[in-house]
């Protein structure tokens, strides 16, 4: 079959993440032309009305704006392949003959199987099937409460329940959950993610803590607008809070 050369741009606010997946395309040059890359939706948005592209990989999580916001607002919609951290059995809908997705890290095997759904259903792009599958998402987000965090390690995603964490904390560059039975795991999402999707029984109370409420077993009082939380967890975990955050623990003790 006569393969069709693609115009390509990359979409991925993570820079490694970005240039692995234009290394594994460079794999293909007959039928990825890589013609753009950009670090987050606003220049994705630019580099398809300025290049006219045939084919878009896409994050979805981007700060400022995701891979879904950044499609309901283009004119035009090429052909999408999805790259993304969740579990690919809720990606099933993906898979129609306009949409692809990519499970990160990104792996040559699966990126030929995106290959032979290109060579299979050809360069024709059906925009109207990817805007009433971005409204049954959005729909679905809204309806849907988060209860589960992927963690990557190398090649391989496990799935920790929220209601096993404790609490989460910022370090330098990384996010950090500990659970219930002490262990300490890295996520590569911000707790501005974090927070935007967490259930209500998680509460920020430092800029970088956010604790499980379900966890918390005592609050006392601390100087200069503070509290310090004790947590049920393996080594009885002690929180101080923020000031800032001061009010939104009053809140929730109802005080």
């Amino acid at each position: 079959m006569n393969q069709v050369l693609y115009k390509t741009i990359i979409v991925d606010d993570e820079p490694p993440a970005l240039e692995r997946l234009n290394q594994l395309l460079a794999h293909f040059p007959q039928v990825f032309e890589v013609i753009g890359k950009a670090a987050n939706g606003n220049e994705g948005l630019q580099l398809v009305d300025e290049l006219n592209p045939d084919l878009i990989f896409l994050d979805i999580e981007m700060p400022g704006m995701s891979g879904f916001e950044m499609l309901a607002r283009l004119k035009k919609i090429p052909i999408v392949v999805f790259c993304t951290a969740y579990d690919q059995y809720a990606l099933k809908a993906f898979e129609t003959n306009s949409i692809d997705y990519l499970l990160k890290p990104v792996k040559i095997e699966r990126l030929e199987q995106t290959v032979s759904k290109l060579e299979l259903f050809g360069v024709k792009s059906q925009p109207e099937k990817i805007l009433d599958f971005l409204k049954q998402i959005s729909t679905r987000e809204e309806e849907k409460e988060m209860t589960s965090i992927a963690i990557k390690n190398k090649d391989r995603i496990s799935f920790i329940k929220l209601i096993d964490v404790a609490y989460f904390k910022a370090e330098d560059k990384y996010v950090s959950l500990y659970l219930q039975n002490g262990e300490e795991k890295i996520t590569d999402q911000t707790l501005l993610q974090l927070n935007a999707k967490l259930p209500d029984y998680f509460l920020q109370v430092h800029r970088s803590i956010i604790v499980n409420l379900n966890r918390v077993v005592e609050v006392q009082t601390y100087f200069n607008s503070r509290f310090s939380i004790q947590l049920n967890d393996k080594y009885k975990s002690k929180i101080v809070s923020g000031r800032s955050f001061h009010s939104a623990i009053k809140k929730w003790m109802g005080i």
